[in-house]
């Protein structure tokens, strides 16, 4: 009883903070942010479906096309990312360095590809955003995930960057862990974009 309140008198401040013992908080406030996203996102997707179902336009515009075989491979890019990050997180848990190293790496020049095959697409389309309701969605869509690319890969960089000066180990990673549900999730998010956009 004495020690407790020895333990209470040398606390000063508010209370310490309760934290669940489930999730980590850089951890939790990721997901949250994820959350988040997703309402943006399901924002564009309103409009998108209103034209699509409720006004029955026709998707993509009379007189456009929209590049399905450039946008399937360019899925593919994005999508081995995935892999070679989860391969960089593999390989930290298990101390191996050249494999963090190299996952982390490719991770980021994938992504890097993926956002200048997108540039390209933008330039080389054929239609602005202000021709039709429909290339406003598109754009909307595809630019905002573009956006989301872009932050991604600033957190990529600064990871990778990290990796090579020795920042991470088997032990302490959450650095590269956070980052990597963000970019899966951006992955993942493309996967719908490119569905309802391109191919259905």
């Amino acid at each position: 009883m004495e020690a407790a309140s020895i333990a209470h008198a040398d606390h000063h401040g508010p209370p310490i903070a309760n934290r669940s013992s489930r999730v980590d908080p850089p951890t939790l406030g990721m997901l949250l942010f994820i959350i988040s996203e997703v309402m943006i996102f399901g924002a564009f997707f309103t409009a998108y479906f209103f034209i699509r179902v409720v006004t029955n336009d026709p998707w993509p515009a009379p007189g456009t096309s929209l590049p399905e075989a450039v946008a399937g491979v360019n899925t593919a890019i994005l999508l081995s990312s995935s892999v070679t990050l989860h391969w960089a997180l593999v390989s930290v848990r298990k101390g191996n360095r050249f494999g963090m190293k190299a996952g982390m790496l490719t991770t980021f020049l994938l992504g890097l590809t993926f956002l200048t095959v997108q540039i390209n697409e933008y330039i080389h389309i054929g239609f602005a955003p202000s021709n039709s309701a429909q290339a406003t969605v598109f754009y909307s869509l595809t630019g905002l995930h573009g956006v989301h690319v872009l932050i991604g890969l600033c957190a990529l960089l600064i990871v990778t960057i990290r990796v090579w000066r020795g920042h991470y180990s088997a032990e302490n990673h959450r650095g590269l862990e956070v980052p990597g549900i963000y970019w899966h999730f951006v992955d993942i998010m493309w996967v719908i974009v490119y569905t309802t956009v391109y191919v259905i």
